[in-house]
C-alpha cells in the first residue's frame, strides 16, 4: 500500500507538469486522430501504459488484478459528504453484492440510480465504479446502487445481464429504503454495463413493464459486431483498443450467440419507441465512439428524449481517471449535472 501511494503521488506530480512538457515526455507531439486532439494527461498515461503487458495477453483473472492495480494509481476518491453502504441483493442465481452511495442533503424526489460498472463484462468490480458512483451521488443528489454483476468467462452472457435485471427489479421494490420515491428507479452503466442498461430498457418494454425514469449510458457498447469508422480510426487507442474489445467479446459471448440479437446488440432493435429518456456520453478517443452517437440518434429518431455529449479529448473509461486527469473529472461532473437536469425534467 505504501509503495502504491508513493507511485500514485509521483504520477500525480508528473501529470501536474505544463502541457508542453507532458507532450514532450509522451513522444514530443500531440496525438491527433479523426479531427480530435488527445488530452495531454491521457497522452502521458497512454505512453506509459503501452510499456505494460496488454490485458488481452493475460488470462481474465490476471487481467482483473492488473487492471485494478493500474486504476488505483489514477482513480479519484469518494466525494466529501457521501456515505457508502454495502448491500446484498437476493437473486435466483445467488446473492449479488452491491454498494449504495448517498449524500447528506439527498434529493428525496430523485430516483435511485442502479449502476453497472465498466470492464467489457470480463473485468471490473465495485471498486472500479467507486469514485464515479460517489461523484454521481454527490453532484446529482441521488442515491446510487452500484452492482457487482457476474463476469465472463466464468459466467458468459446473459449471466451479468441477468444480475443487472435482478438488481433493477429489487431496486424498484426497495427504492424507499435508500431515500428515493417508491418504484422510482433509473438505470445506468459504462462500457458493457451501458449495454446491459440499454438492453434492460428494451426488456422492460418487451415485458410491458414501466420504463426506468432515465437511462445513463457512458461509452456504451451497443453493437458487438460494429465496423464503424471509430473502430478503425481508434483501433490502437488506449486504454481500450480494438484487440482488447475483441478479447472482451470473445470471452463474454458463446460461439453460437448471434451478434445481431438485440439482447446482445441493442442498437439492432427495430423499434426503439417508448424507451426511457437517455443521457449518453462518449469519448473522442474510443473505438466505441460512433456506437454511442449512433444510438443517441436512433433514440431521438424514435421520439425518445436524449441528451448527448462527446468529450473529444478524452479516452474510453475516463470516469476511472478523475484522480489524475482534470479534464476527466470535469467531464464526469458535467455528466452528473446532466443527470440532475434530466431528473428535474422528469418531474416537470
Amino acid at each position: 500500500m505504501a509503495d502504491a501511494a508513493i507511485r500514485r503521488a509521483m504520477l500525480k506530480g508528473a501529470l501536474s507538469l505544463p502541457r508542453p512538457i507532458l507532450r514532450l515526455a509522451s513522444g514530443g507531439a500531440a496525438v491527433y486522430r479523426g479531427g480530435r486532439t488527445l488530452d495531454p494527461g491521457l497522452q502521458f498515461l497512454a505512453h506509459r501504459g503501452r510499456r505494460l503487458r496488454p490485458l488481452e495477453a493475460l488470462t481474465p483473472q490476471e487481467a482483473r488484478s492488473a487492471a485494478a492495480a493500474r486504476l488505483r494509481l489514477v482513480e479519484g476518491g469518494r466525494e466529501p459528504g457521501v456515505a457508502c453502504e454495502p448491500v446484498a441483493i437476493p437473486s435466483p442465481a445467488g446473492e449479488i453484492a452491491a454498494r449504495c452511495y448517498r449524500r447528506a442533503g439527498q434529493d428525496l424526489e430523485a430516483p435511485l440510480l442502479v449502476w453497472a460498472h465498466m470492464g467489457g463484462g470480463v473485468i471490473g468490480d465495485l471498486e472500479t465504479a467507486h469514485a464515479f458512483s460517489s461523484l454521481l451521488a454527490g453532484a446529482a443528489r441521488c442515491a446510487v446502487l452500484s452492482v457487482d454483476y457476474r463476469l465472463a468467462p466464468e459466467h458468459r452472457r446473459p449471466g451479468g445481464l441477468e444480475d443487472v435485471l435482478a438488481a433493477y427489479a429489487w431496486a424498484r421494490r426497495n427504492a424507499g429504503r435508500f431515500g428515493a420515491p417508491d418504484g422510482r428507479v433509473a438505470i445506468g452503466g459504462e462500457c458493457m454495463g451501458a449495454d446491459f442498461a440499454a438492453v434492460l430498457c428494451q426488456e422492460m418494454k418487451r415485458l410491458g413493464e414501466p420504463q426506468p425514469t432515465l437511462q445513463l449510458l457512458l461509452c456504451p457498447i451497443v453493437d458487438v459486431a460494429s465496423e464503424t469508422q471509430s473502430m478503425h480510426v481508434h483501433a490502437e487507442a488506449w486504454p481500450l483498443s480494438r484487440s482488447l474489445l475483441d478479447w472482451f467479446v470473445g470471452h463474454l459471448m458463446a460461439p453460437e450467440d448471434d451478434p445481431a440479437d438485440p439482447r446482445r446488440s441493442p442498437i439492432r432493435s427495430i423499434d426503439l419507441r417508448g424507451l426511457a429518456p437517455a443521457v449518453i456520453a462518449t469519448a473522442g478517443f474510443d473505438p466505441l465512439a460512433d456506437q454511442g452517437e449512433a444510438y443517441a440518434r436512433r433514440l431521438q429518431a424514435a421520439g425518445v428524449p436524449v441528451t448527448y455529449r462527446c468529450y473529444d479529448a478524452l479516452a474510453h473509461g475516463f470516469s476511472a481517471f478523475t484522480g489524475a486527469v482534470p479534464a476527466a473529472d470535469a467531464a464526469c461532473r458535467e455528466i452528473a449535472g446532466l443527470l440532475r437536469g434530466a431528473f428535474e425534467a422528469s418531474l416537470a
